[in-house]
């Protein structure tokens, strides 16, 4: 399944309901961590293994910066595909 837009979206929407998170609209600015969506370190992980599961690589483990943001994400699989 490709990384569009919608589809890495989907995926952390699916992530938030089984975590039981609430967030009203996902934007590229939405924080993951703090005051945006309030993850910790294994929900961090847990949205690593969905992503990982989904697309076959997750930016959480590819070994460059952490992902702070939705946006940052998604960026990750864009130049994923690109490359």
């Amino acid at each position: 399944m490709g990384a569009d837009q919608s589809t890495v979206r989907a995926v952390i929407t699916q992530f938030l309901a089984r975590a039981e998170k609430s967030h009203d609209e996902l934007t590229d600015e939405t924080p993951l961590f703090g005051d945006g969506l309030g993850l910790d370190s294994l929900e961090a992980a847990e949205l690593s293994a969905m992503l990982e599961d989904e697309f076959g690589s997750d930016p959480f483990s590819a070994g460059g910066e952490m992902p702070d943001t939705v946006g940052d994400i998604q960026a990750f699989y864009e130049a994923a595909s690109t490359a």
